[in-house]
C-alpha cells in the first residue's frame, strides 16, 4: 500500500494527509505541491515550494516585503519573524531592507535566524541591530574562507543581575552589536547634561566581563550619566574598554583617584583616566589643489556638524594642500556619524576614493620629563634650507651637537639646555630662506607599548576598512607605512601645528610580523596607486595634531612620515 507523508508545513508539524484525499492518480499532493509514489517521500524541491508558499498566512506586509524586492525565501522568513513579535515591519529601515535585498539568499537566511534567536530585550533599534548581525555575518565569512577558525562561544552576562540593576536604579540598557550602553539620563533628570571632564575612559577590562560587575564599581565614584562597554561582535565579548560618564566633573575625578589601577580581578588592574571626546576626523587622498574654503563647503554638503577645515602646505608653495585634510566637528555623535558616511566607499570627493580615519588623541610628557629637554624643533622649512644653514643660525646661541634636517622640519641638539631655550626665544617666528619659522621644544618618544597598542587599534580600523572597501585604495596595503607608521617625538605645546618626527627618534617601528626595523635599513616609497589623480602626498602628513587652541592636548592622526 502507497503511503503519503506529509511536509511539515507551517506552525503544525502534526498535519497529516491520507491516500484519499488526494488519489493517487493525482500528481499533486496538499496545496497542489508533488507527491513522490512508492517510498512515501516528497519529491525534492517540496521544501522550496513550501518555503514559498509558506503555511498560508501571511500578514499584511508580506506584500511589500516582496514588491521591495526581497527575494520569496527572505521575505517568507522575515515575515514569519514579524509573526512572532520580535520585530515590526515599521521597524525596519530603507538602509536594512536594502542590505537584505543585496545579500545572498542562503546568507540573508542565516542572519535572520540569528537574529530569530537573539535576546532583543534591551535593543532599542532592532534595524540597526539586524544591519550589525549581517555585518558580523560577512566578517566572519570572509575569516572562514580565510581559514581563520571561528571564535568559540562565550558567556553572556548575567542577566538576572542586570534585571535587578535596572529595577533598583531605573536606568535603561541599550544594547547594539558594538556596544552596551546603560543609562542616559538618569531617570527623572532635569540638570544640564555633562560637559567636558565629566567623562572618563576605562580600559584594560577583562574580556568576560560586563556592566553587571562593573556599574557598581562606578556608582561609588558617583552618580553615573551613562555607561557604554564597547563589544566585539565577532567574538561576542567586550573590546577591553568602556566609556562612563557622570553627572558632574567632581566624581570623574573621584573615578580617577579610586578606581586607577584597581585590581577588579586576580592580576587584573583597571586604567582609568579623564577621557577626551575626539572630534576630528584624518581624510586622506584628497586632490591637492583644494583650499581649506572648498573643503569646507564640500565635506559641509556631505556631513553634518562640520565646522572647522584643517590643512597644511608646503612652505614652498602655499596654494598647495599636501592631499590629506582634518575635519573638526561639533561633537563626537557628529564625527561618527561622518566617519561612517565617509568611510562606506560609495562616496568619491572630486572623484577621488577617500580614506577617512579618526586622528588619534596623543598624550604629552608631563614638565618633569620636559624640563630636561635640549632637543629643538624646527618647523616650516624651505627646501633651499640646508642643515649648515640651520646649525650656522643656531650657534648664535651655544653649542649645536647637531642637526637633522627631513623635508620642511628639522631637530637641533644643543649640548645643554640653557642653550635651547634662548634659541626658542630668539628665533622663533623669524625669517630663515623664504619662510618664518617655528620653533619649540622637541618632546620626547613617548612609551613603546603604548604606541604598539595605538598601532595595532590602527592596524584594524584599516584592515577593516580595507576588506569592506575591496580594491578601493588601490595599491594599498596592510603594511604600507601609512598604516604602519608610529609618533616616536612630539614638538612642544607651545607650538600649534608641527610636522613629522624624524626616524633617528623612533624606539622601532613595528611591522606586522612583530618584527621591528632601524630607520637606515629600508627606503620606504609611496605606492603611486593610492593617489586617485596620480600624485604624491608631497610633504606627509603631520603626525601630531591640535586638540584645540590651548597646546595643551594633541592628537596623532593615522599617518606618520616615511621617506
Amino acid at each position: 500500500m502507497n503511503k503519503f507523508v506529509s511536509h511539515n508545513l507551517g506552525r503544525d508539524p502534526y498535519r497529516t494527509f491520507s491516500p484519499e484525499m488526494y488519489p493517487l492518480s493525482s500528481p499533486l499532493g496538499p496545496h497542489g505541491t508533488e507527491m513522490a509514489e512508492g517510498n512515501g517521500e516528497l519529491l525534492d524541491d517540496i521544501n522550496q515550494k513550501a518555503d514559498d508558499r509558506g503555511d498560508g498566512e501571511r500578514t499584511e506586509d508580506y506584500p511589500k516585503l516582496l514588491e521591495y524586492g526581497l527575494d520569496k525565501k527572505v521575505a517568507g522568513k522575515l515575515d514569519e519573524i514579524y509573526k512572532t513579535g520580535k520585530l515590526a515591519h515599521a521597524e525596519l529601515d530603507e538602509r536594512a531592507l536594502d542590505a537584505l535585498k543585496e545579500f545572498p539568499v542562503d546568507g540573508a537566511l542565516n542572519v535572520l535566524g540569528q537574529f530569530l534567536e537573539s535576546n532583543l530585550e534591551h535593543v532599542s533599534n532592532k534595524s540597526a541591530y539586524l544591519c550589525g548581525v549581517m555585518k558580523t555575518y560577512r566578517q566572519k565569512s570572509r575569516a572562514s574562507q580565510q581559514g581563520v577558525a571561528a571564535p568559540a562561544t562565550v558567556k553572556g552576562p548575567d542577566e538576572d543581575k542586570i534585571k535587578k540593576i535596572l529595577e533598583r536604579t531605573g536606568y535603561t540598557l541599550d544594547v547594539t552589536t558594538g556596544q552596551r550602553k546603560y543609562g542616559g539620563p538618569p531617570p527623572h533628570w532635569e540638570g544640564n547634561v555633562p560637559g567636558n571632564g565629566c567623562e572618563v575612559f576605562c580600559g584594560k577590562i577583562p574580556k568576560d566581563m560586563y556592566e553587571d560587575e562593573l556599574i557598581p564599581l562606578f556608582e561609588n565614584c558617583g552618580i553615573i550619566w551613562d555607561l557604554r562597554l564597547m563589544m566585539d561582535p565577532m567574538t561576542g565579548t567586550n573590546r577591553g574598554y568602556a566609556f562612563v560618564t557622570f553627572t558632574n566633573r567632581e566624581a570623574a575625578v573621584n573615578a580617577v583617584r579610586q578606581l586607577d589601577n584597581h585590581e577588579i580581578k586576580p592580576g587584573k588592574c583597571l586604567k582609568i583616566n579623564i577621557s577626551v571626546p575626539n572630534l576630528r576626523l584624518f581624510v586622506g587622498n584628497i586632490p591637492k589643489s583644494k583650499g581649506k574654503d572648498e573643503i569646507l563647503e564640500e565635506f559641509g554638503k556631505l556631513t553634518a556638524g562640520l565646522y572647522e577645515v584643517i590643512i597644511y602646505s608646503s612652505p614652498d608653495d602655499k596654494k598647495k594642500n599636501r592631499g590629506f585634510c582634518f575635519l573638526e566637528y561639533e561633537s563626537h555623535k557628529a564625527a561618527s556619524l561622518a566617519k561612517r558616511r565617509l568611510g562606506t566607499g560609495r562616496i568619491k570627493v572630486w572623484g577621488c576614493d577617500i580614506i577617512v580615519d579618526w586622528a588619534d588623541p596623543q598624550e604629552e610628557p608631563d614638565e618633569q620629563t620636559m624640563s630636561k629637554v635640549k632637543v629643538l624643533y624646527v618647523r616650516n622649512l624651505t627646501q633651499d634650507v640646508s642643515e649648515d644653514k640651520l646649525k650656522e643660525q643656531f650657534e648664535q646661541y651655544g653649542k649645536v651637537e647637531r642637526v637633522k634636517k627631513i623635508k620642511d622640519y628639522a631637530f637641533i641638539h644643543f649640548e645643554d639646555r640653557d642653550s635651547a631655550v634662548e634659541a626658542m626665544r630668539g628665533l622663533n617666528g623669524k625669517e630663515i630662506g623664504a619662510s618664518n619659522i617655528e620653533v619649540s621644544l622637541a618632546k620626547p618618544p613617548s612609551d613603546k607599548k603604548k604606541k604598539e597598542e595605538i598601532l595595532r587599534a590602527r592596524e584594524r580600523r584599516m584592515m577593516q576598512m580595507m576588506q569592506a572597501r575591496p580594491g578601493i585604495v588601490g595599491n594599498l596595503s596592510p603594511t604600507h607605512p601609512s598604516i604602519m607608521s608610529l609618533t616616536p617625538m612630539r614638538p612642544g605645546a607651545r607650538m600649534p601645528l608641527r610636522t613629522p618626527i624624524p626616524r633617528e627618534y623612533v624606539v622601532g617601528k613595528r611591522k606586522f610580523d612583530g618584527g621591528h626595523q632601524n630607520p637606515a635599513d629600508v627606503k620606504r616609497r609611496y605606492p603611486s596607486g593610492l593617489i586617485g589623480n596620480g600624485g604624491s602626498w608631497g610633504s606627509l602628513p603631520l603626525p601630531q595634531q591640535p586638540l584645540g587652541t590651548n597646546g595643551e592636548q594633541w592628537y596623532m592622526d593615522t599617518f606618520s612620515a616615511w621617506s
